[in-house]
């Protein structure tokens, strides 16, 4: 049985991360890779965008309240990407910025 007073608070994390803990600090590494997948998310959310995803579809649409909240949904919509692999943005980012992180 665990005791419930020593177990660690977990807080939500943004998309596709790891749940943190109160007093846990990630790794350099790991805070690298949650920043590429930011990015990621925030580049799929800009190409759903271009490609028309979250538009009113017609006279019978949501009205002006589809269109302002549009965007909420196309990030939700990318971060749920990035979290089961997107289209490998966040890796090649990650790998880049730690090499530019270690030169200097």
């Amino acid at each position: 049985m665990t005791d419930l007073s020593t177990a660690p608070l977990a807080l939500p994390g943004p998309a596709g991360s790891a749940s943190r803990t109160l007093g846990y600090r990630p790794s350099p590494d790991a805070a690298l890779f949650e920043v590429a997948q930011k990015l990621e998310t925030v580049f799929l959310s800009e190409m759903l965008a271009s490609a028309g995803f979250g538009e009113p579809r017609g006279s019978f649409g949501g009205g002006a309240g589809e269109s302002q909240f549009a965007s909420f949904l196309r990030e939700a919509q990318a971060g749920e990407m990035v979290k089961r692999g997107g289209i490998g943005l966040a890796e090649t980012l990650f790998h880049a910025l730690k090499e530019t992180r270690h030169d200097g």
